[in-house]
C-alpha cells in the first residue's frame, strides 16, 4: 500500500507523455500509479537496490514498454541517467525513503525487533557487511557515535557499553538477542515504544549508508530534472526529514550577495521553487495504513 499516493500524484504533476523516475521501487505501487496515468508516449524508470523487490515485480508492470527497471543504488542515479542520455530531461523523481513493509514483515532481513532473525538489515543482502559483522568490529565509542546521531538515542552510551560487553561474551548475530541486550540496558519506565527502536534505526542507517545516498541524490536531482520538473520526497523520520528540508530550502533562496537586487545574474538564481507545504498522512490513510502514520512529504519544482 503506497503511502501519500495522492499527494504524491498531484505533487508530481503528471503529463501523459512525461519522464518519470521512482527512485524506489519497493512493490510497485507508486510506480503502478504513476503508469496508470502516462500515456503510450509516457515513459517511467525505477530503481531499487534490493534484489527481492526486483524479483517480486508484478509481471504487468515488467512487460509494459512504457517501464523500466534498474537493481541498483539510487546514489548512481545520475549515471543511470547519463547512461540513457536523460539529464535534464525528466518531469518528475520520487523518493520514497526508509524500509519497505516486506522487509520489516519477513523476520530473515533482520530488521524488525517484533521477531527474531538473523542480524542483516542490508538493503542489498547481496552488497556489504550485515549488521552483525558491522556489530562485531566496531569500536565502542563508533558505535556510541552512530546510536546517538543515527537513532537519536539519548541512552547511546549504556546501549554501547551494554553491546560491546555482550559481544565479549558470544557474537550477537539475531534480531532478538540485540533486541534484549538494548531492552535492558536502558529505564523501561516512561517509554513509549521498544527500547530498541531507535537503535535498530541508527544501525540500519549506518548498514545502509542512508543519509549519504540520499544527500547525493538530493544534489544530483538538479541535473536530472528539466525546468518545471518536480522532486518529491517522502520520509519517515527526523533525520532524513530534516537534510530534506534543508536541501529544497537553501536550493529555493537566492544567494545572499543577489537577494534583493531587481536582475539577477543566471547562474546566481535558484534551482529550486517550493510547492506547498510539508504534507503527512490523513487519519483516514493513517487508519488504513499504521505505517504511513510517520510519512512526510516535501515537493520543489525545478525552474
Amino acid at each position: 500500500m503506497p503511502v501519500l499516493l495522492d499527494p504524491v500524484i498531484a505533487g508530481l504533476n503528471l503529463h501523459e507523455d512525461g519522464l518519470y523516475i521512482d527512485g524506489t521501487f519497493g512493490r510497485g505501487g507508486h510506480s503502478l500509479a504513476i503508469l496508470n496515468r502516462l500515456g503510450d508516449t509516457g515513459r517511467l524508470l525505477a530503481i531499487d537496490r534490493d534484489p527481492q523487490a526486483i524479483a517480486a515485480a508484478a509481471d504487468a508492470l515488467k512487460s509494459d514498454p512504457r517501464f523500466e527497471l534498474i537493481q541498483g543504488e539510487f546514489s548512481e542515479l545520475k549515471e543511470y541517467a547519463i547512461k540513457r542520455n536523460l539529464l535534464g530531461k525528466v518531469d518528475g523523481l520520487l523518493f520514497d525513503l526508509g524500509v519497505s513493509s516486506p522487509q520489516l514483515d519477513e523476520a530473515e532481513r533482520g530488521f524488525s525487533f517484533q521477531s527474531d532473525g538473523p542480524l542483516d538489515m542490508r538493503m542489498d543482502p547481496t552488497s556489504g557487511s550485515s549488521a552483525a559483522d558491522w556489530l562485531a568490529n566496531v569500536k565502542e565509542r563508533d558505535l556510541r557515535k552512530v546510536l546517538f546521531e543515527f537513532g537519536e538515542e539519548r541512552f547511546a552510551v549504556r546501549i554501547a557499553r551494554a553491546i560491546v560487553a555482550a559481544r565479549a561474551l558470544q557474537p550477537i548475530r539475531r534480531t532478538a538477542e540485540l533486541a534484549k541486550i538494548v531492552s535492558e540496558a536502558v529505564p523501561s519506565r516512561g517509554q513509549k515504544r521498544h527500547p530498541a527502536t531507535k537503535t535498530f534505526q541508527a544501525i540500519r542507517i549506518r548498514v545502509n549508508d542512508e543519509l549519504q545516498q540520499l544527500e547525493q541524490v538530493l544534489r544530483a536531482s538538479t541535473d536530472l530534472l528539466r525546468p518545471g520538473g518536480r522532486l518529491c520526497v517522502i520520509s519517515f523520520h527526523s533525520l532524513e526529514d530534516r537534510r530534506v528540508k534543508r536541501f529544497m530550502r537553501e536550493a529555493s533562496r537566492v544567494a545572499a550577495p543577489w537577494r534583493g537586487l531587481p536582475e539577477i545574474p543566471e547562474e546566481h538564481r535558484p534551482p529550486f521553487k517550493l510547492i506547498g507545504k510539508m504534507i503527512s498522512a490523513t487519519d483516514e490513510e493513517i487508519e488504513m495504513n499504521v505505517r504511513s502514520r510517520s510519512a512526510r512529504l516535501r515537493v520543489a519544482e525545478r525552474l
